[in-house]
C-alpha cells in the first residue's frame, strides 16, 4: 500500500498543532481501525490480551478459535491441570507464565468479583498477570471506557512522532491523555498499532510509504 508523503509542519507549530496534524492524518489512512483480537466474553478478551504478549494477534486467533471452545468462564480455566493449559496456548509463546496468569486471574475473579470480571483499572491490575496495557484493552474493548494501551507499537511511534520521550509506558500514557481528546483515546492506539504493523516498522520503517515523514522527528533527525 502506498501511501502519499505530505508535510505539514511548519517551523512554529506547537506540539498541540502537531498532535492535531497527527490526528488529521490517521483519519485520513486509517479511520477504521479495530481491535484484531477475536473474543465473545469480556473474559475471553482479557486471556486473549494476556496470550498476546510477545505474540501476533493472529496467531493469538488461530490459538483461540479452538480455546474458546473449550473454556467458557474462569471456573474452567481452573477445572485442568496448569500442564493441560499450558499445551492448549503453547504455540503463543511463553506459555508457562501465561498460564499461570490465566489460572491465577481466574482464581482471584472467583474468590473476589463473584465470577465476574471487574471494569475498573483499579480492579483489573490486581488481577495477576494484568497490567495497565492489558486493563486498559479490556476496558475500552468489553465495557467501552476509553484508555491508552501502550504498547511496542504506540511506544515507539509516539517516540518518533515527538508526542513523548520516555520509554516508560506508564508515563507514555500518561503524556498521550493530556494530547489526545478522551473519546478518541481508544480509536487512536488502534490506528498507532496498524501504522506500526504496515509502515513503522522497529526495524527497516517504509518512510517512503508514510504519510506522516514531514511530522516524524525519527525521519528527520534519528535515523541518521
Amino acid at each position: 500500500m502506498l501511501l502519499k508523503m505530505r508535510d505539514d509542519e511548519t517551523p512554529t507549530m506547537t506540539k498541540k498543532q502537531t498532535t492535531q496534524k497527527i490526528l488529521d492524518i490517521l483519519k485520513d489512512t486509517y479511520p477504521d481501525a479495530y481491535c484484531t483480537l477475536s473474543y465473545k466474553t469480556p473474559f475471553d478478551l482479557l486471556v486473549a490480551t494476556i496470550l498476546s504478549a510477545q505474540c501476533t494477534d493472529a496467531r493469538v486467533n488461530i490459538v483461540t478459535q479452538e480455546l474458546f471452545k473449550k473454556y467458557h468462564v474462569p471456573t474452567d480455566y481452573l477445572s485442568v491441570s496448569r500442564e493441560e493449559l499450558e499445551n492448549d496456548i503453547r504455540s503463543t509463546g511463553f506459555y508457562r507464565n501465561k498460564a499461570k496468569s490465566i489460572q491465577g486471574a481466574a482464581q482471584v475473579i472467583m474468590e473476589h468479583f463473584a465470577g465476574s470480571l471487574p471494569n475498573t483499572l483499579e480492579e483489573l491490575v490486581k488481577l495477576p498477570g494484568v497490567g495497565r496495557k492489558t486493563a486498559n484493552v479490556v476496558l475500552a474493548e468489553a465495557f467501552g471506557i476509553p484508555g491508552i494501551t501502550v504498547d511496542t507499537h504506540v511506544g515507539r511511534i509516539s517516540r518518533r512522532l515527538g508526542l513523548t520521550n520516555n520509554e516508560n509506558p506508564v508515563k507514555v500514557e500518561f503524556e498521550i491523555m493530556k494530547l489526545i481528546p478522551k473519546e478518541e483515546w481508544t480509536w487512536f492506539c488502534h490506528a498507532l498499532i496498524t501504522h506500526g504493523r504496515r509502515i513503522c516498522r522497529s526495524r527497516n520503517p517504509l518512510c517512503a510509504d508514510c504519510p506522516m515523514t514531514g511530522l516524524c522527528r525519527y525521519f528527520k533527525h534519528d535515523r541518521k
